[in-house]
């Protein structure tokens, strides 16, 4: 059972004590996304978190690679739209280590000058390692056309323009903003004391890094449909249709999430058994949910063959048109189910991945359902729930396309199948 604390100067802790494992796992979360930067600050957030691994007051970049390394931990970061998140996972036998670790990176990090010129190039070749792979580009692609004109468009890496303008000065006044304990959380999962727990976050994590909370965003789907095609020298076409979906509080998720295993998110569902098993027409062909705090989307991927685009790209909206059109079946309702369920029992094996769950869920909605209570909602999901969210999810009227590949004819027929 999990339970919440705060620290006295207000972040936010929650955390799961798991009995029987030997590991440990912390995440760190911040309000700290594409969403929240300006114009001028475009992929900082991002940047900031290369920066933190870069020394701090006490610790050489080598040292804090070394001394995780030493005890045989892991440490890493991410920065999504929404948030950035820092994370540890050691033994139980280091949980402080861990702790005092991410709190050093956090708080006392240099920003070294000659380190922030070098992290210039570091990030400026993320951006163009990006570029140069099609299917990052492809679901990034679809993103930024169903939030054309939202917060939720902006890039997370920036551009390589702005991220070479960042300075000490920025970052500061970047973190300020945002790295404040309104604006943090820490989850916590494996075997700890509670008591021990707590104590070693209050120590430290406790820095009073006061201020005002950030405002929270409202994005939301931009109506009406869009394509938007990227041409590159390469032998794939790579293809991304984009649909509504739903926030990650919205409990309707749970019935996209059992669509989305009957048409695409495995290897028994519609689009990969009809398009790569019965006739060959691609190797990875895929469906997926996404959620942010007020607003979800649903995406179909197919990489196949320029001459044969239009043809998966047709097969992909049959089958959306099929489902919309006949509903679905019941076994495949029921093995959806079953999936959906086992893959969740499965995650609770990992502390790495409770920990993320419940600071995620408590970062972005400020709720946290037990396993009994996600267990419930999705043995109480009927085909009915699926069948009264296939027009709200399959809604052509509000559809986008994203296409990466060669410069063909192929191109103008895709985006006649869209925009008629």
């Amino acid at each position: 059972m999990f339970f919440r604390k705060n620290l006295s100067n207000g972040i936010r802790v929650v955390a799961e004590p798991m009995q029987g494992y030997r590991s440990f796992s912390i995440c760190v979360w911040v309000l700290a996304g594409a969403i929240y930067e300006n114009e001028n600050e475009r992929g900082i957030s991002h940047f900031i978190e290369h920066m933190l691994f870069k020394g701090t007051e006490s610790r050489s970049a080598s040292v804090i690679a070394s001394e995780m390394d030493s005890i045989g931990g892991n440490l890493n970061a991410f920065t999504a739209k929404e948030c950035t998140c820092f994370y540890a996972k050691v033994l139980d036998d280091n949980m402080e280590e861990a702790i005092d670790l991410l709190s050093d990176i956090v708080y006392n990090s240099k920003f070294d000058a000659e380190d922030i010129k070098r992290e210039h190039k570091v990030v400026c070749e993320e951006i163009l390692m990006v570029e140069d792979n099609p299917e990052d580009l492809v679901h990034d692609g679809v993103v930024e056309l169903l939030y054309r004109g939202d917060p939720l468009e902006r890039e997370i890496l920036g551009t390589q323009k702005s991220v070479c303008s960042f300075d000490k000065d920025k970052i500061k006044d970047y973190m300020a903003r945002q790295y404040i304990a309104e604006n943090m959380v820490i989850s916590c999962a494996g075997n700890f004391d509670v008591e021990k727990l707590m104590t070693l976050l209050e120590k430290y994590f406790s820095k009073n890094n006061g201020g005002v909370a950030s405002e929270k965003i409202i994005s939301k789907l931009t109506p009406g449909r869009a394509f938007k095609s990227t041409y590159k020298d390469i032998e794939q076409a790579h293809i991304c249709i984009g649909l509504p979906g739903y926030a990650s509080d919205d409990d309707r998720k749970y019935a996209l999430v059992l669509l989305n295993g009957i048409l695409g998110g495995g290897m028994s569902s519609r689009l990969f058994q009809k398009i790569r098993e019965e006739r060959g027409l691609a190797y990875s062909v895929y469906s997926y949910p996404s959620g942010y705090r007020t607003t979800g989307y649903f995406a179909l991927y197919a990489g196949t063959t320029e001459s044969q685009s239009v043809q998966v790209t047709q097969l992909m909206l049959d089958e959306l048109k099929n489902i919309k059109s006949n509903g679905i079946g019941k076994d495949e309702f029921l093995r959806s189910k079953q999936q959906l369920r086992g893959n969740y029992l499965l995650s609770r094996e990992s502390t790495s991945s409770r920990a993320n769950s419940i600071g995620k869920s408590e970062l972005s909605t400020e709720k946290i359902y037990t396993e009994e209570e996600i267990i419930s909602k999705i043995e109480s999901i009927t085909i009915d729930d699926v069948e009264k969210i296939i027009p709200q999810i399959i809604d052509f009227d509000n559809m986008s396309l994203m296409f990466v590949g060669k410069k063909s004819d192929k191109v103008a027929e895709l985006k006649k199948m869209i925009l008629g």
